[in-house]
């Protein structure tokens, strides 16, 4: 028998619509601020150079943010004037794994919670200051900071808010963890996200959509491969994608990459590695013809690091290869 959650997805995927453009029951217009709603009319106004007519409320319903004369989900998120409780973010700053020096909780409207959530992170980077011959100096922090922000509007726009848990962020010396409650939406896998070989689908249509229109995001389901192409072209090791504890975790990080002639070494923390072998066995297990070259296109490393790894993963007895080197497939031993 089908759960209660699984049929209201099934049902949403018939109307063609999502989660958060339903009446919220537990709340009205007097939760929202109208000032939000004007200001968010005012971005929109400054990016289509358009004049828009209508008052916040007249606004509201055109966008089906109010349905029947009441408030959605997706607009209490949206524009919620003071607590809002299913919004809720920690971020905290770790000098270890239990150690916090400093952090914020969040339960803000969503567009509130990047903003803030951005500048919590920008506060405790590190930068360092490249000598140009300009008269100013270039400030370079050691994460790139449009891969942040790709990752958090992300985090917040697809979250499942449904879920009971918050989304969580933990800054430490050497990479930053991003999670979200709940699942991939879909049925998409990691391999799919990492392969682009997928049709996007978004859990918030309405917030979606929200976002899109005053330009914070570009294209629905481009994120992934532009926090890969941000971070190569910063020149720090490959970001992990990963479920995780029920949710969807993303891995940044700030090591950089030694470049020698025409290939590129990583180095990555022992716990890195691990997780890329996973994901390597989960590819082969997919595409058993797979090559090392389409493995290390599909998570972002190099050739090189593709192979060393399968050639730990062959002596654990993990993988084999059967048949000849071309035409054969892998065998996995777990």
């Amino acid at each position: 028998m089908l759960g209660g959650n699984v049929i209201l997805i099934e049902h949403l995927k018939t109307i063609n619509t999502s989660w958060d453009f339903y009446i919220d029951p537990n709340h009205s217009l007097d939760d929202i601020s109208v000032d939000k709603v004007n200001r968010f009319i005012h971005r929109l106004e400054q990016r289509t150079d358009n004049k828009i007519p209508y008052t916040p409320i007249d606004f509201l319903t055109k966008m089906e943010m109010l349905r029947e004369g009441k408030l959605t989900f997706g607009a209490y998120l949206l524009f919620a004037t003071d607590y809002c409780l299913i919004s809720d973010v920690q971020v905290g700053r770790f000098k270890s794994n239990i150690t916090i020096i400093d952090s914020i909780s969040l339960n803000a409207d969503l567009f509130t919670e990047v903003d803030e959530i951005i500048a919590f992170i920008k506060k405790h980077l590190m930068v360092e200051y490249i000598i140009t011959g300009e008269p100013q100096r270039t400030e370079r922090f050691d994460y790139p900071l449009d891969a942040i922000r790709e990752i958090v509007i992300n985090m917040i726009v697809h979250r499942d808010y449904r879920e009971s848990s918050g989304s969580v962020i933990k800054i430490f010396d050497n990479r930053i963890e991003f999670f979200n409650p709940g699942k991939l939406f879909g049925g998409i896998t990691i391999e799919d996200l990492l392969s682009g070989n997928y049709s996007s689908k978004s859990r918030n249509k309405l917030i979606a959509k929200a976002f899109k229109e005053v330009g914070l995001i570009e294209r629905y389901g481009s994120g992934i491969h532009r926090v890969q192409q941000i971070c190569k072209d910063y020149g720090v090791v490959a970001p992990v994608f990963e479920e995780f504890s029920g949710g969807f975790r993303v891995v940044l990080f700030n090591e950089k990459l030694n470049k020698s002639k025409s290939d590129v070494t990583e180095n990555v923390t022992e716990n890195v590695t691990e997780k890329r072998e996973r994901n390597i066995v989960g590819i082969m297990q997919k595409k058993p013809s797979t090559t090392t070259q389409e493995i290390a296109d599909l998570l972002g490393v190099t050739k090189r690091t593709i192979i060393r790894d399968i050639e730990k993963l062959k002596v654990e007895n993990r993988v084999e290869y059967v048949g000849p080197a071309k035409g054969g497939y892998w065998k996995i031993n777990e």
